[in-house]
């Protein structure tokens, strides 16, 4: 038999959860693979909108710079434009993704961080590549077959594609990160929701300067209502900028239960020049693909020493743009909790905080985007195209919205408020950032939770009430005779825990080097104040730490709040090392005092 290959975690897949896991784990310096049955990462823009909670963590990992360099940034992304053809009557613009004046304070204040928009493709070869250098071992061409668990690890078979020979590799853990077709989640039988392949879409990849159209509206999103057109149903699509403004990708819809189209080039040609609505221009074409609109999502992420993630568990349309956000996301969660397990810094039981922390944010974006595609039905509901299916009636009513008459005035008021509807799915910076884990790893503090003053999928309530994301604010760091602005988020994460607490709270910070010392868990004390390394320059910390100046705040490796103390406490040693074995599955060393 073949001596296996030995690693102490095993990723399958290089999409966007395989390449962020591999790039956490070996800044992290866990030892571990990658294999990818494919010859090289994603080969299509795909996935492409990238909020700022992954740009935070694209920060921590050190690529935020990297990946910024190639993105479109966000002041380019924003004016989402409804029309006839890109050429043709315009129906309405809806400033998206933070770029309304009055959303942009909003995402100002929530993040160190800016959305930006960059293809996968594009994204994927940075995270591989700086996974990579910093010693991971990455395998292309290799496919999983099987595997078999037992009480010490993973015995996974591999399938060499170029030769076809199989081998085995062992790991202590396996990270199934394999797609929206996952073997992996097959194999393990999880446990899920809802239903794959609920309507059918094409993709088509082409070249072609239409900055004429577009440039003096900028965005990343065109969407293009067609009465009569050969297929999709109504005739919805969308032309998606991928490169400004000479790099495109279109989405057409198909009946997914008839036979499938040919999108051959004259077919894909011609649906560019209808949404474009300029029969002229040079198409250069890149690539065609047919899928499905998922909606699908697991509700159980582990079968014991094996996790999944990405679009392996959670499977939806791109609407919301959350797909590789939360991919990115669900590996950033898992890496630090394998990472502590295997140093020996954590019990096991850390590891069972993974499931509950990320399974709810699955289900929630998989019923937000499936909802967004379905805030589309006012659009056609006030353009009065529900009740028709003749193209000439249908246009015929987009076109009386301009008519000076009683009708009139009143499609345009129905088509203002259903526009105004899709902030949801362009504007939801709740979802995106206001995810509060509840688990083991996060240790309740005895206050209840703290309610939402505004709808919390639009907009983002920063707290420290355990189990949030940490809030940002710009803190002063003394360096030589002078200060550098530094966020919270700079100040945390890198792998290592973080006890914020202010003036009066030595205490805190004492118990926190004491205990990184006990337990073999760096917890790094950051005192924020006048005269401290790190002062509080616009007082924005005394607004957002909801604690005393002498009480502190706890900080998990991925920047979420694992425990506060609003309030100094007689022996700091004693709660705080109590709390921090609760959360890393330590036993309580009674003679330790926690």
């Amino acid at each position: 038999m073949t001596e296996p290959l030995k690693t102490d975690v095993l990723v399958v897949g290089t999409g966007p959860a395989g390449s962020a896991a591999s790039l956490a784990l070996a800044t992290y310096g866990v030892d571990h693979m990658v294999i990818t049955k494919y010859r090289w990462t994603a080969n299509t823009p795909r996935a492409h909108i990238t909020n700022q909670r992954t740009m935070e963590i694209l920060r921590d990992l050190g690529v935020e710079e990297q990946v910024e360099a190639l993105a479109v940034p966000q002041h380019l992304m924003g004016d989402t434009v409804f029309c006839t053809s890109l050429a043709g009557d315009e129906l309405g613009r809806v400033r998206t993704w933070g770029t309304h004046p009055r959303r942009q304070a909003d995402y100002t204040l929530a993040s160190p961080s800016s959305i930006c928009d960059i293809p996968q493709n594009y994204m994927e070869p940075i995270l591989v590549r700086n996974a990579a250098e910093r010693g991971a071992h990455v395998r292309f061409d290799t496919e999983y077959v099987a595997m078999e668990q037992d009480d010490d690890g993973v015995t996974v078979t591999v399938r060499d594609r170029l030769t076809g020979h199989e081998y085995p590799i062992r790991a202590q853990y396996v990270i199934g990160a394999d797609g929206g077709r996952s073997q992996v989640v097959k194999d393990l039988g999880l446990a899920h929701e809802g239903q794959m392949d609920v309507a059918g879409s094409m993709n088509i990849v082409f070249k072609a300067d239409l900055s004429r159209y577009v440039a003096e509206r900028p965005s990343i999103l065109y969407w293009v209502l067609q009465p009569g057109s050969d297929v999709g149903g109504i005739g919805l699509g969308l032309v998606r900028c991928v490169r400004p403004w000479d790099e495109w990708l279109i989405v057409w819809g198909y009946d997914i239960s008839a036979e499938p189209p040919v999108v051959d080039e004259a077919f894909a040609t011609k649906v560019v020049h209808d949404l474009v609505g300029d029969d002229t221009i040079d198409v250069q074409l890149q690539s065609t693909s047919l899928w499905g609109n998922n909606k699908w999502y697991a509700t159980e992420l582990r079968r014991g020493r094996v996790f999944a993630m990405g679009d392996a568990v959670h499977r939806h349309p791109p609407s919301n743009g959350l797909g590789s956000n939360t991919s990115i996301q669900d590996a950033y969660n898992l890496a630090w909790k394998l990472a502590h397990v295997l140093r020996g810094q954590a019990g096991t039981g850390l590891l069972d905080s993974y499931e509950p922390e990320r399974a709810p944010v699955a289900e929630q974006i998989v019923l937000r985007a499936n909802k967004s595609i379905e805030e589309f039905g006012p659009i056609l509901e006030a353009l009065g195209l529900t009740d028709t299916s003749d193209p000439a009636v249908m246009n015929a009513r987009i076109a009386d919205r301009a008519d000076d008459t009683a009708e009139g005035r009143a499609k345009r008021e129905a088509l203002k408020k259903a526009l105004e509807l899709k902030d949801y799915e362009f504007n939801a910076h709740g979802v995106e950032l206001g995810q509060r884990y509840a688990s083991g790893a996060v240790v309740p503090d005895g206050t209840p939770e703290p309610e939402y003053e505004r709808d919390p999928e639009l907009y983002y309530h920063p707290t420290t009430w355990p189990g949030a994301r940490l809030p940002h604010c710009w803190l002063g760091h003394r360096e030589g005779s002078g200060y550098r602005k530094v966020s919270t988020h700079d100040v945390a994460g890198q792998g290592r825990f973080t006890l914020f607490t202010g003036i009066g709270g030595q205490a805190w910070a004492d118990a926190a080097d004491t205990l990184s010392r006990e337990l073999g868990v760096e917890v790094r004390a950051v005192v924020v104040g006048p005269g401290q390394p790190y002062t509080d320059l616009y007082d924005d910390w005394a607004r957002l730490r909801e604690v005393d100046e002498d009480g502190c705040v706890l900080v998990r490796p991925d920047n979420h709040v694992a425990w506060r103390s609003l309030h100094p406490v007689d022996d700091a040693r004693a709660v705080l090392g109590g709390v921090l074995r609760q959360v890393l599955d330590r036993p309580v060393d009674a003679a330790a005092g926690g």
